[in-house]
C-alpha cells in the first residue's frame, strides 16, 4: 500500500530533470501519474519504466504555453483516471482575476482549479526557486518571476481554501540535473543535491493529509550560498 494509492497526479515539465524525479517519487507511492513535456521520446520510456515497476503512468507530450494541447492534456488524464488530486506545477506567472475565471493565461493552474473544484478537493505544487528569497545579479526577470510565484501561491491557496483546493510552493536549491549540469556549461563549484532528494520533499507535501497544507518550504544542499547571499 503507498500513500498515494487511488490519487492521480499530474506532473509537467516531467522528461527529465526536478520534473522526473517528482513523478517517479509520486509513483512509487501509488499515484497514476500523467507525465506531460515537449519531448515526447522521454515522456514516454518514462512511462514505460513506471508501468514496468508496477504504477501507472500516461505520457502526454505537450507544450503548456498553448492553450489548447493544455485542454487536452487534462482532458485527456481526466478521461484515462477520472480525477485529479495533484497538480505539480513547474511553471509561473502573475495575472489578474479569478483563478477559475480566467481565459488567456495559466492555463495549467486554471484548469486544474476548475476540476478540483467539481470532484471536492485537491492539491496544487508550484515548483520555485530559492531566488524567489535570495536574488542572484544579472537575473532580474528570473527573480522576478520566481518572486511572482509566491504570491500566485498564496492567492490560489486562499482562493482553494472554501473548495478543499490547497496549494503551496517548493523553493529548491542547487539541483544537479541537465540544466544545471551539461557539457556546454562550466560546472558550479556550489554544492549540488539530487532530484531524488528534492523529490522527497515534494511528496511530503503531496502525501499530507487533505486539512493539512504546507504552504511553503526551501530546500538546499547544507553548504550552498544562501543565507547573506546577495
Amino acid at each position: 500500500m503507498g500513500k498515494l494509492d487511488g490519487k492521480v497526479a499530474l506532473v509537467t515539465g516531467s522528461s527529465s530533470g526536478i520534473g522526473e524525479g517528482i513523478a517517479r517519487g509520486l509513483a512509487a507511492e501509488g499515484g497514476a501519474v500523467a507525465l506531460v513535456a515537449r519531448r515526447a521520446e522521454r515522456l514516454r520510456k518514462l512511462a514505460d519504466e513506471i508501468a514496468a515497476a508496477g504504477g501507472a503512468a500516461l505520457a502526454l507530450p505537450a507544450d503548456v504555453t498553448s492553450e489548447s494541447q493544455v485542454e487536452q492534456v487534462f482532458a485527456a488524464t481526466v478521461e484515462r483516471f477520472g480525477r485529479l488530486d495533484i497538480l505539480v506545477n513547474n511553471a509561473g506567472t502573475a495575472v489578474r482575476g479569478a483563478i477559475d475565471e480566467l481565459t488567456v493565461e495559466d492555463w495549467d493552474r486554471v484548469l486544474a482549479m476548475r476540476i478540483m473544484k467539481r470532484q471536492g478537493g485537491g492539491r496544487i505544487i508550484n515548483i520555485g526557486s530559492i531566488s524567489a528569497q535570495r536574488v542572484r545579479p544579472s537575473n532580474a526577470p528570473y527573480n522576478a518571476s520566481k518572486f511572482g510565484i509566491d504570491g500566485l501561491t498564496q492567492s490560489a491557496a486562499l482562493e482553494g481554501r472554501p473548495h478543499g483546493i490547497s496549494c503551496s510552493v517548493l523553493h529548491p536549491g542547487n539541483t544537479r540535473s541537465e540544466l544545471t549540469v551539461n557539457p556546454g556549461r562550466p560546472p558550479s563549484e556550489e554544492p549540488m543535491m539530487e532530484v531524488e532528494e528534492l523529490a522527497q520533499a515534494a511528496l511530503l507535501m503531496a502525501t499530507l493529509p487533505p486539512h493539512v497544507n504546507m504552504l511553503h518550504a526551501i530546500v538546499l544542499p547544507v553548504g550552498m550560498p544562501y543565507l547573506g547571499r546577495g
